[in-house]
Formats: structure tokens, sequence, C-alpha cells
């Protein structure tokens, strides 16, 4: 008979109460039994935590000063549930509805192979409900350019992404980790604040003899760039510009790390259509 784990779920709120009561309500549907809720509020102004308490009042609320940005708001979720005794900790952005039984086919898969560490969705957008997510079918490292490539993206689906497979990492829009990659790689990097910390620690992981994988059968859906303002917004073109070179920079030999600058300032110029 398979044991039956422990999920606290860490759901990260900035200023978000009208993604955050809907992502929580559609938590309170999961047909997994043994969960706990955590809200990290990180800093917000908008009242949502006197907002949230009266619906949510067995949920545990965790009230950041400022904003720690994605890992370090994560990273105060992730030690309280470590300290609490969980199995799993799922990270889980605010701005996502589930599906009632994705989160029991996360740990089923997750039971079935202990070099597993790491586990992720698929991911689809909303409203546009069977439209994929770019990144909702987790991606490899492209270590020459320094990119992620998002598996699936733009593809015509035909049933060629409905396998459990190994990837490089998950987003950390939906990122399910066991206790004992935790333990033993430490928690999100907070140097990377936004972006890149998911890969950061897939990498670690990684490096430490755990396997991330891409579960097709448990199934959420996400409101595309919602936290973040959407994909051209100022914040998210100057942490995924900062960050990519602070991946690179801490994982790449010296010699590498030249030929990724240059290719790093070309891509750019081309971009502007300077070049």
């Amino acid at each position: 008979m398979m044991r039956m784990p422990k999920v606290f779920i860490i759901v990260l709120n900035w200023n978000g109460y009208s993604d955050t009561v809907g992502c929580l309500r559609s938590l309170r549907k999961l047909s997994y039994p043994l969960y706990e809720i955590v809200v990290v509020d990180n800093g917000s102004t908008d009242g949502s935590v006197s907002r949230l308490r009266p619906e949510f009042n067995d949920i545990m609320f965790i009230e950041n000063k400022e904003n720690l940005g994605f890992a370090g708001g994560n990273n105060a979720g992730m030690r309280y549930a470590m300290e609490k005794g969980a199995d799993y900790i799922l990270l889980l952005n605010n701005d996502v509805l589930v599906d009632p039984h994705f989160l029991d086919t996360l740990v089923q898969a997750g039971e079935k192979d202990e070099h597993i560490g790491i586990l992720g969705p698929k991911i689809y957008c909303y409203p546009e409900t069977m439209k994929l997510w770019q990144c909702g079918l987790g991606g490899n490292i492209n270590w020459k350019k320094g990119i992620t490539m998002n598996r699936g993206f733009r593809a015509i689906r035909k049933g060629q992404w409905d396998v459990l497979s190994d990837v490089d990492y998950v987003t950390g829009c939906a990122l399910l980790v066991k206790k004992e990659v935790i333990e033993k790689i430490g928690v999100l990097d907070e140097r990377y604040y936004l972006y890149y910390e998911e890969i950061d620690f897939c990498v670690r992981a990684g490096r430490a003899g755990f396997k991330t994988v891409f579960v097709p059968d448990s199934v959420i859906w996400h409101k595309v760039g919602a936290s973040a303002g959407g994909y051209d917004a100022p914040m998210q073109l100057y942490y995924t510009t900062r960050n990519r070179l602070l991946f690179m920079k801490t994982y790449i030999e010296k010699r590498d790390w030249r030929r990724f600058l240059l290719y790093f300032w070309c891509d750019g110029m081309f971009k502007r259509g300077i070049m």
C-alpha cells in the first residue's frame, strides 16, 4: 500500500487578492487528503491578508514585512513547511487554478521512483483553457546561449507531450519538491529575487543526484503574466536579463563565459535592430 505523504502548498501573494482568492478556492476542491496551505504575503499594501483571513481561517498566513521576491518569499514558506514535517512542498503561483486531482497525480509519480526529486504538471493558459502555456511542459537548458528551451512551444500537439519525461527544469509556477532535495541542497537562491531561481534549483538538484520530471496527467491553468504585469513588463525584462547573466556566471567555465558574453551582446544588438 502506497504511503500518504504530507504536502505543504506554498502560495505567494503580493498585492494580488483577486488572483489569490481564486487560487485558494480552487485548492479547496483538491481530492488529495493530506495537505496544508501556507499563504506567504510579500509585504502587500492592498490589505490582501485581512481580506483573505475571514474566508480562509484554516490556512496559515506568513506575513513578510517587505517584498522578498519570488525566492525569498517562497523560502519563508519552505522553511516553515520543513519545520512542520513536510514530506513534499509545492510551490504554486497565486494566479493559477488547479484540477482537483492534479496533486494526487504528482505525488503518485514521485512515490514510484526514489530518484525523482522535483515534479511539475502540464500547464494550460487561462482563460484559453485548451492552449498550452509556453512553459507548461517543462524545459531544457541551452548552455551555450544561456536560454531555456520550452518543450512544445508553438508545436502542434499530437500526443508527443503526453508521457512522463525527464526535463532539465520545471517552472516555479507549479513545482513539487521532496523534502530530501531541500535537506541536501537547501532552498531557493535569493540572489535571483525573481526568475531563474527555479531553474537554478533544478540544476542543483540534478547535480545532487535527483531527477526532475514533467507529469502530463497532472493539470493546472495559469493566468499568463498576471503576477509580473505581462511578458513585456519592465520588471520582467530586467530580471530575466540580469538573472540570465547570473545563472550562466554561476555554472559555466571561464572560457565558455567569454564566448557566452559575445553571443549575449550580439543577440541583444540584433534584437534592438542595431546590427
